[in-house]
């Protein structure tokens, strides 16, 4: 379990600094001080939620300025991720619900996680991994997607899961599905099979096979449900529900979450 070493660059503040800046500055190195030495945690999964209302909230009635806030915060986060020598992060981008939406909302918002992902494999910073349901995307998503893996295979630094497309109970059925079709060309019949079959045949079998369940999931804008979010992996998962709009999402508020996580004492089994 990664601990937190407290090394990172604060940002130069103006002199005439307003006393509320001020104020959520010393509160902030308060908080990194305090995680200095403590537990934290290998994956953490993030429901980016809060978008369109934090867009009302803004007075405006685009919810595509809400989307594109949401996009600009995506980089912040994978960095204060670094800093606490989080290993895996699961950021859940588009849920298949969301592709009911209107095409007026769909397609731009299709754009702008085109966009982001496309940025993020640029950096050569992170390895993008996509999970989710590519089938049900358009062409032009499920491309940029996959040159984004392709283009950051051999990145070690941080990995991201970029889920688009997802929901959890599609990718548990995808898992049987793969395994059954695996077996089958195996010559296993199903009789065999289900003399055999355990957990770890499906872990194998889900969009994250070989990585770290997630330690701790994160939610923004007050929802305090997971909708779907990793139903196998996040069996044992710490959950932090965060008032705050996804575009509001501030390091303050990563920092209270890690520091909740550290102050958990994790029980597994009940």
């Amino acid at each position: 379990m990664a601990r937190y070493d407290g090394h990172h660059t604060w940002p130069a503040y103006p002199a005439r600094v307003g006393l509320r800046d001020l104020a959520y500055s010393l509160y902030e190195r308060r908080l990194a001080r305090q995680l200095t030495g403590r537990p934290m945690p290998r994956h953490v999964g993030v429901i980016l939620d809060g978008n369109r209302r934090w867009a009302r909230a803004s007075g405006t009635g685009d919810v595509a300025v809400g989307h594109r806030a949401g996009a600009d915060k995506v980089e912040a986060l994978l960095g204060w991720c670094e800093e606490a020598g989080v290993e895996v992060v699961t950021l859940w981008l588009l849920s298949t619900d969301n592709l009911a939406r209107s095409a007026s909302e769909l397609g731009p918002l299709l754009g702008i996680i085109e966009g982001v992902v496309a940025r993020l494999a640029q950096t050569g910073r992170w390895r993008v991994h996509p999970v989710g349901a590519l089938d049900l995307l358009p062409d032009s998503t499920a491309r940029v997607l996959k040159d984004a893996a392709v283009a950051t295979s051999q990145v070690s630094g941080l990995h991201v899961n970029v889920a688009v497309g997802y929901g959890g109970r599609r990718e548990i059925a995808d898992a049987v599905r793969s395994l059954l079709l695996e077996q089958a060309e195996q010559g296993t019949s199903i009789e065999e099979l289900a003399e055999v079959i355990d957990v770890e045949h499906i872990a194998d079998h889900l969009y994250t096979k070989g990585q770290p369940d997630p330690d701790l999931v994160i939610r923004t804008s007050g929802e305090q449900r997971l909708s779907g979010f990793m139903l196998w992996q996040s069996v044992h998962s710490e959950f932090y529900f965060c008032e705050a709009y996804w575009p509001a999402f501030r390091r303050v508020d990563f920092l209270r979450a890690l520091r909740d996580y550290a102050n958990r004492h994790r029980r597994y089994g009940g």
